[in-house]
């Protein structure tokens, strides 16, 4: 019996990567309707918007009253973490050694946060003796043991950050994030002090969901924050706010930001630390209108439009969690219907999962051939594609026009649905 003594496990990307779009545009940015009208392509195209991610950015640094870090698993393509740093971010949020390994390569001198709960040996000890990594989250005894344990085995010294994630009760985000991570009160009350002798610095975080409309839940969550911090009887640095800020869709119109942040400022005066620091983990906030996705209709019938992506693409929110995104028809030469309609999306695969049932609104006389951009996609888009039944072929280009935010809409009455 032959003895297995090594194995050649050579690490392989899901995906085929997007492949960046050369072309003679006379402008270094082109439009979206320049590159359509230039490759009439038959495969979906990513349109990157640098300059909106970075103004993006820089408002939301400039509002908010303490430290962003970006979450990078939100969308880590290179030319988007580069628009996020000319925005002004340094922090960065990330959940895994590559994310790490990116940002660190990119930036040498960004701060980077583990904010996985939850993370392997290896990692650890990699972002802590390589990459310079300080500050890590924990939810359990375990995991904080294992955080002392594989630092002190490296041998190399340094101020060590430790974040306990609070669990919230389930809230109504559209995205509810409460099952998964976070201590009880009483359980990250006993973490704060024991961890309290071992971290420089020591904080708590919590998590209120994904595209939260609700400036209240902010508070409600830096309450709970409160009764732990009160419990605990340690000095606490940081209080660490999360993500979850909206932005808008077609049937989802949040507050101003304003609104969050005064409710995030307000509370955090109540907790009375005068010597802590807030932070927050903006993703999909700070780049969903910094992209879009232009996906050709290969066929219609009645009220339904066969494209070339799908929920095992870049559009798994429009699938899974009914996520209705901006639209707009392109037809490079053409005229379009005036009257428009109401139409649901095919995805390219052969599962009949691979639906988005909207409502789109598009001209009623999409036909195939046509194309569509599907805006607000500069969150969870291109970073969740797969490769099932080989529909994992994309390009990117940078384009220089206003981000797709709005599409038309009706109410439920006027709406007509294409036959």
């Amino acid at each position: 019996m032959s003895v297995v003594t090594s194995v050649d496990a050579r690490p392989r990307a899901a995906v085929s990567p997007l492949r960046r779009e050369v072309s003679d545009f006379p402008l270094r940015r082109p439009t979206v309707d320049q590159v359509i009208e230039a490759a009439r392509p038959e495969e979906p195209v990513h349109c990157l918007r640098p300059g909106v991610i970075a103004a993006t950015a820089r408002d939301f640094l400039e509002a908010f009253p303490g430290d962003v870090l970006y979450a990078v698993k939100c969308n880590p393509d290179p030319a988007v973490l580069r628009a996020l740093h000319d925005g002004g971010v340094r922090h960065f949020d990330c959940a895994s050694l590559p994310e790490i390994r990116r940002v660190r390569d990119m930036f040498p001198d960004a701060v980077i946060h583990f904010m996985h709960p939850v993370k392997a040996r290896g990692a650890i000890r990699e972002a802590w003796e390589r990459h310079g990594v300080r500050d890590f989250v924990l939810d359990s005894a375990e995991e904080l043991a294992k955080i002392r344990n594989e630092i002190a085995a490296t041998g190399v010294s340094g101020s060590l950050g430790l974040i306990v994630r609070i669990a919230l009760p389930r809230g109504g985000a559209k995205l509810d994030l409460s099952g998964k991570f976070g201590a009880e009160a009483d359980v990250a009350a006993d973490l704060l002090r024991a961890a309290r002798g071992c971290a420089k610095t020591l904080g708590v975080s919590f998590h209120v969901g994904s595209q939260c409309l609700d400036p209240l839940a902010w508070r409600d969550a830096l309450d709970l924050a409160g009764q732990v911090i009160r419990a605990a009887g340690v000095a606490i640095d940081v209080v660490d706010v999360g993500g979850g800020f909206p932005v808008a869709y077609p049937d989802q119109e949040p507050p101003a930001p304003g609104a969050f942040f005064a409710e995030i400022e307000e509370g955090f005066d109540r907790l009375g630390l005068p010597r802590a620091r807030l932070w927050a983990e903006p993703g999909r906030a700070l780049v969903a209108s910094g992209a879009s996705v232009v996906v050709q209709v290969q066929a219609r019938r009645g009220g339904m439009l066969y494209v070339n992506d799908g929920v095992y693409g870049s559009l798994s929110d429009a699938g899974v969690l009914g996520f209705r995104y901006p639209v707009r028809m392109l037809r490079p030469g053409g005229s379009a219907a005036e009257q428009m309609v109401a139409f649901s999306l095919f995805g390219p695969t052969c599962d009949s999962a691979d639906v988005m049932r909207g409502p789109f609104v598009l001209p009623a006389d999409i036909a195939e051939g046509d194309w569509i951009e599907i805006g607000q996609l500069g969150a969870y888009g291109a970073c969740l594609r797969t490769a099932f039944n080989g529909f994992d072929r994309a390009k990117i280009v940078e384009v220089a026009d206003k981000p797709v935010v709005g599409s038309p809409d009706f109410g439920a009455e006027s709406l007509r649905i294409a036959a």
